[in-house]
């Protein structure tokens, strides 16, 4: 099993470009089964989440290659409606091919989704609001096996409570419904919006109508179009915290700052350098970094994603800090581990207690899911002496390269067998 070797302390200094999101691509591959004809698609990331989402478009029909920079979709025989076990328990967002399937054919057999043992992630949303469209479903030896009788059919829906995941698979599933969808109480993260992007440049009636509410008016042609993903938010921010723990400086290329706002003015506000451009920000750490309270939410709050990773840096600052976590309620298992290296973090409920002034320790390391394992790496860069990682097949699932992009910024990290 590989693992990663860092070794602290260095100052990170130059340039990283950010890949293109894995939180958009998956949606938008999914998305892609609502096609009959050949989909081009641009900056994909090489992490093993979009592989295995490819490798389940295969066994779902769907021929696909990489010609240059283009991943090529060619949905011209795509007939099968079983998505398997196998290919869906290592990632959520398997079961996004659920509204695509029972749009296209009215009957889809898919597997419960896995992914982080971050927290429960009931579907019961995406299948309430399915079954509002007209979809009859039952749950049998961990598959949803659904069915529309009569095809898929308009609603007005509101969703309880606001998810992702169910905003994305109602949204791909409404597109070639009979009728007009009113989705409300929508998650607006920028993955959505991308999302919607492109379903409309595929050819699909799509409006916002409202902050989280979106009108989407089923069509029966779809387009062949080329489209790129938008950049990782998530990455860019990994990596103004790696800059800011580090004292460094970088330049972070192919991002779109507007985007991320919530994150760059609380880096600013606890003292961090940040100078936006059109497309790039400059960082630049600070000695100094200052206490602060935050609380995850929905966008525009602040990202679950990055709670791991701003801890971290909350260990550097000159006073207590607090986090409280609301989206997951298993996600602080990244915890013990930098306990282990000299934090002194105190778990209350969904709460956090985070020291400041703290020297981190270098230490053999368990990654437990994506986020947290590159808090680990976070640490490991201000720790003296060496680190080890282990189970870093995590890290794998979500972040394209970062001991090369990390080691190109002066970094002494080295992957390991």
């Amino acid at each position: 099993m590989q693992k990663l070797e860092v070794f602290g302390i260095n100052k990170l200094k130059g340039q990283i470009d950010i890949s293109g999101s894995k939180n958009a691509s998956l949606p938008v591959l999914a998305a892609t089964l609502l096609s009959d004809k050949k989909i081009y698609l641009r900056n994909l990331p090489k992490v093993k989440d979009i592989e295995t989402m490819i490798n389940l478009l295969r066994s779902l029909g769907s021929k696909v290659k990489f010609v240059k920079k283009n991943l090529i979709i060619d949905n011209c025989n795509q007939n099968k409606k079983f998505a398997a076990y196998k290919l869906v328990k290592t990632m959520r967002a398997g079961i996004l091919v659920l509204g695509p399937l029972l749009a296209k054919f009215g009957y889809a057999k898919v597997s419960l989704p896995g992914g982080c043992a971050i927290g429960s992630r009931p579907i019961d949303l995406h299948l309430k609001g399915l079954s509002k469209l007209g979809v009859q479903y039952k749950i049998d030896q961990g598959y949803v096996h659904a069915v529309a009788p009569r095809g898929l059919k308009g609603s007005n829906i509101r969703f309880s409570k606001i998810s992702v995941g169910a905003t994305e698979n109602l949204i791909i599933a409404a597109c070639l419904a009979k009728g007009t969808t009113i989705l409300n109480n929508c998650a607006i993260e920028p993955e959505i919006k991308d999302l919607t992007s492109f379903l409309i440049k595929l050819g699909c009636n799509i409006k916002w109508i409202a902050k989280r509410s979106i009108k989407i008016v089923g069509v029966k042609d779809i387009k062949q179009i080329r489209y790129s993903v938008m950049f990782d938010r998530i990455e860019a921010c990994t990596y103004l915290i790696a800059a800011a723990i580090t004292e460094g400086r970088l330049k972070i290329k192919n991002v779109i700052p507007n985007v991320i706002k919530t994150e760059i003015d609380i880096l600013k506000k606890i003292g961090v350098k940040i100078v936006t451009k059109k497309k790039e920000i400059k960082v630049i750490g600070n000695k100094k970094i200052k206490s602060i309270n935050i609380k995850t939410a929905p966008y525009p709050g602040f990202p679950t994603d990055l709670q791991a990773q701003f801890m971290v840096l909350l260990c550097k600052a000159d006073k207590e800090s607090f986090i409280q976590e609301n989206i997951f309620e298993n996600r602080f298992m990244h915890v013990a581990e930098l306990n282990r290296m000299g934090a002194q973090i105190k778990i209350k409920g969904n709460k956090v207690l985070v020291k400041g002034n703290i020297t981190f320790a270098a230490a053999e390391l368990m990654a437990t899911d994506l986020r947290a394992s590159v808090s680990l790496i976070l640490a490991a860069l201000t720790a003296k002496g060496r680190s080890v990682i282990n189970r870093i097949y995590h890290l794998d699932r979500g972040y394209e390269g970062i001991e090369k992009k990390l080691k190109k910024v002066g970094a002494k990290i080295r992957r390991i067998n």
